[in-house]
């Protein structure tokens, strides 16, 4: 079977992490990581690993953009809607892994197969993938009336690209969680926690619903439905207790560790991101093979 050709753009720690994970892929061949700094450690781990490397950015890929059918974007979200445009241009499909939120909002266990011909989807931000499939398990059963995330993550795993986009973080993410979580009003907070050692990654999701909870088994069954659903790509997914409930409000605790691919475990919010973009880049190998 033929593999999808795809590209990095972005060698900081997100990128780094995604081109690990993609080295395992049976549905996708990298050929190509592109940064700008060529002392970086992310370029340097490509070059090591046999990849062809460009430090000039997407400029210098796009000297021979037939080199890749997809760019998984890795930067920023004030540099992706630049690349967004040169892609479109060149025929590129796009893996948006920054805040920007041109193309649609995905969550893989939400949303998969909703745009199978989109040509740039926006992956939202890792607190986005770890909260929004708990909003919209719980919109399956209730109106969610308000939904508000707090997505707290080791200082030693956001690089610069993440502490420079917090702005759009928190944006994109209240917004997602309201397109596609399926809560009426959202609301984000995100902590940066500098502790040593470092924390693993810890979401909590407070929900407030249009009546009062009678059946917390049945909350909890599907809660525990969705759990399983994403740790069939991100192993180290999991709800920490069972939902605390009180009348309407209810609040679910979600850890995620990561791979351990780049960085520590701690930094789950890596994890999920990446794992979340292979997802949705092997789907789209998979369609093409169908075709």
């Amino acid at each position: 079977m033929s593999k999808l050709k795809v590209a990095i753009l972005g060698s900081g720690n997100i990128g780094t992490d995604l081109m690990k994970k993609i080295m395992r892929s049976p549905h996708l061949e990298l050929t190509t990581v592109i940064g700008i700094d060529p002392d970086s450690d992310g370029l340097r781990k490509a070059r090591e690993a046999g990849f062809k490397t460009i430090h000039t950015g997407l400029d210098g890929f796009l000297e021979n953009p037939e080199e890749a059918d997809v760019v998984f974007d890795a930067t920023s979200a004030y540099a992706h809607k630049k690349h967004a445009e040169q892609l479109e241009a060149h025929g590129i499909r796009a893996i948006d892994l920054t805040p920007a939120a041109i193309g649609p909002l995905t969550v893989p266990t939400v949303n998969l197969h909703e745009n199978p011909d989109a040509r740039n989807v926006n992956m939202i931000t890792c607190g986005g993938q770890a909260t929004i499939p708990i909003i919209h398990a719980v919109s399956q059963i209730y109106e969610v009336e308000y939904a508000e995330i707090v997505a707290t993550i080791a200082s030693k795993s956001a690089g610069p690209a993440t502490r420079a986009n917090i702005d759009e973080f928190i944006a994109t993410t209240s917004r997602a969680i309201e397109v596609i979580g399926g809560a009426k009003e959202g609301k984000t907070v995100m902590i940066l926690n500098p502790a040593e050692p470092p924390i693993m990654m810890n979401d909590t999701i407070h929900l407030l619903v249009d009546q009062p909870v009678v059946d917390e088994d049945a909350l909890y069954e599907k809660l525990v439905q969705t759990e399983q659903a994403v740790q069939q790509y991100v192993p180290g997914y999991r709800l920490k207790s069972r939902p605390f409930v009180e009348e309407n409000r209810i609040s679910v605790f979600v850890e995620v560790s990561g791979a351990a691919d780049y960085l520590p475990a701690y930094a789950g919010n890596l994890d999920i991101i990446t794992a979340a973009a292979v997802k949705i880049a092997e789907e789209w190998s998979k369609a093409k093979a169908t075709v």
